[in-house]
């Protein structure tokens, strides 16, 4: 059975850092560490979790400020997209010089397509490539949860007026990749509350 907690490492940024674990393996990912984080390294610690990847949903910089963190205390391939890679390692790139506190990441372990699939325990994560928010941003399906990024919120979807951003394109990433997933799906996504991919398709008003 999958379980996944949220956490806040970013608190002024409100951004959703996603744990997700199998409870048999206890093979785990950590998708957008937004900041280092003591408290949760020695919880992924303490529930004997194996942190086999650290995923990034897409390369700005509230998204990937823990990244060198987790990665060094735990020794495990960073992912991401290969179309924001350069991102992670570029602070004009992933804004995190506009935001005032530069951020560099390591470098991708692992550069990501569309329909790639990454192993935890016994299941397979979908990786969903839905540009708009960013050239590379993605998506993440797994039974019934999509960790959705900076693609579709609660009632909302990501900006677009950000470099390599595109409405049109986020528009279509919504309609075409995530609202033919089942209703019942649910959505976690890189900021605020969780939804469901048929509360969206009903009452998001920026996707009709």
């Amino acid at each position: 059975m999958l379980k996944i907690e949220v956490y806040h490492l970013l608190p002024a940024f409100q951004t959703n850092t996603w744990l997700m674990w199998d409870d048999q393996s206890k093979d785990a990912i950590l998708v957008d560490p937004a900041a280092p984080d003591s408290s949760l390294k020695k919880q992924i610690k303490e529930q004997k979790l194996v942190l086999r990847y650290i995923v990034n949903t897409h390369g700005h910089g509230d998204h990937i400020g823990g990244n060198t963190y987790f990665k060094t205390a735990f020794n495990c391939p960073l992912l991401i997209h290969e179309a924001d890679a350069k991102m992670l390692i570029d602070n004009k790139k992933n804004l995190s010089e506009f935001m005032g506190s530069p951020i560099l990441s390591t470098p991708a372990d692992r550069l990501l397509k569309d329909g790639d699939s990454i192993a935890l325990g016994s299941h397979q994560i979908t990786v969903i490539h839905t540009p708009g928010h960013t050239p590379g941003g993605i998506c993440l399906w797994v039974d019934k949860y999509l960790i959705s990024g900076d693609t579709l919120f609660e009632l909302s979807i990501g900006r677009t007026d950000f470099p390599g951003g595109s409405h049109e394109q986020i528009i279509d990433s919504i309609k075409r990749k995530l609202f033919v997933l089942p209703d019942d799906t649910v959505i976690f996504p890189g900021h605020g509350p969780r939804s469901s991919i048929g509360m969206e398709k009903l009452n998001n008003p920026f996707v009709r």
